[in-house]
């Protein structure tokens, strides 16, 4: 008997593959291989997806019991190692907040500031929010029928779905975690990552469809001349200003990323510039990585809410793509000099994946076609614009229900 305890205890991981909760187990296993292929096979920013398919695959290993068929401590539970680091990274914003610091640091603003007229795209490109946003308010009671008499959590869990169109996974996990979606968390954080990562994918389908070939071959002037030293250390300190008085709720976000551009642009901390964009950029996305797979347990993924945020997060990141291209179209009814209307399709907020994604669509279809520095303008405006969208959506939503 003691013998037939201890071969069980020995082979309780296998055994449990048998059960129901087992077989959910090996498909989370598979989604997590799959986001590592995408990530060593195709190349799809694996420095994201690679931590997060292994920290999936760690998070659904079998759970440990003991001698009295109780669970023991494992990579979860209230001691194990990827419960602490989402409790210290996501579950108090640390994170979010310490990637925008190095993202601020890897960020010139430079071709912004000489011509300001891209900060348009930046704020076109996040229609998609507040259009996914209702549709949302639509869909979710339907597909989710234990939310109808929620109208609170309806509000809250279509916020956190509208933000995923700016493809901006900071700003999404910070929306998400103030308003208390734990439940929710897996599929908004691996939607937000995972359509961040596929930009490559995603983008140019939709950019082919609403532009012509002759649209596609507009150029566009620029000189490499860069602004003045003192308005590149004066902006940053500026934006946050005006943003945090304007949109209060945006000012930690805003304040990180321009605290880490200010530490670029002002020429006196040039090794802790190098270590944000560097050392503390790695570190951090490694953990953050890791802390987002650990959310994505089978009992908390596997179900029909992860399809409805997944779809409604495609929506949205195909909504914002459309409306800066769209946006760049309708200026140009007014404009003598043309703006290449792939262009505004950077202005959601994956820096630098989308303008590197713009300038090679232009040099595919016209190989002298250099449009990279007026896509990162308005990519780096799509930082902002994510940011202060999605201080506004917890501002607004908060309002509505009431939510502190």
């Amino acid at each position: 008997m003691d013998i037939l305890a201890l071969l069980k205890e020995l082979f309780s991981g296998v055994l449990y593959l048998f059960t129901l909760a087992g077989l959910k187990t090996l498909v989370m296993l598979a989604i997590g291989g799959v986001l590592i292929y995408l990530a060593v096979k195709k190349d799809y920013e694996p420095a994201l997806l690679l931590p997060i398919g292994f920290g999936a695959i760690l998070a659904n290993l079998p759970p440990v019991m003991d001698a009295l068929g109780n669970q023991a401590a494992s990579v979860l539970g209230s001691e194990g190692f990827l419960t602490v680091l989402f409790n210290a990274g996501i579950k108090n914003e640390l994170f979010p907040i310490l990637i925008f610091i190095a993202v601020g640091a890897m960020i010139d603003f430079s071709p912004l500031m000489k011509d300001p007229s891209m900060i348009f795209f930046g704020a076109a490109a996040q229609f998609g929010i507040f259009a996914t946003f209702l549709v949302s308010l639509l869909l979710i009671p339907v597909v989710l029928p234990q939310t109808a008499g929620d109208s609170n959590l309806i509000m809250r869990l279509a916020a956190a779905i509208g933000i995923i169109g700016a493809a901006d996974g900071p700003t999404t996990l910070y929306v998400a975690n103030h308003f208390k979606l734990v439940e929710y968390m897996a599929p908004i954080s691996v939607a937000a990552y995972s359509y961040m990562s596929l930009v490559p994918v995603i983008q140019p389908p939709v950019i082919r469809a609403l532009t012509t070939r002759k649209e596609r071959l507009i150029r566009m002037n620029y000189t490499e001349q860069r602004a003045p030293k003192a308005a590149l250390i004066l902006f940053p300190i500026i934006v946050t200003a005006i943003s945090g008085i304007i949109v209060p709720m945006s000012a930690p976000l805003v304040g990180s990323l321009m605290f880490g551009n200010l530490i670029r642009e002002c020429g006196v901390l040039e090794r802790l510039s190098k270590t944000a964009q560097n050392e503390l950029a790695n570190l951090v996305t490694i953990l953050l990585g890791l802390a987002i797979g650990s959310t994505m347990v089978a009992e908390n993924f596997l179900r029909w809410d992860t399809l409805l945020i997944m779809g409604l997060g495609l929506f949205a990141f195909i909504f914002d793509t459309a409306g800066g291209v769209l946006f760049a179209k309708f200026l140009n009814l007014f404009r003598k000099n043309k703006i290449n209307p792939m262009v505004g399709a950077a202005g959601i907020s994956a820096f630098p994946m989308s303008a590197r994604v713009i300038q090679k669509m232009a040099k595919e279809e016209d190989p002298y076609n250099f449009i990279l520095m007026q896509s990162i303008s308005a990519n780096v405006s799509g930082q902002l614009g994510s940011i202060v969208a999605g201080g506004m959506v917890i501002a607004l939503v908060g309002l509505l229900i009431g939510w502190r």
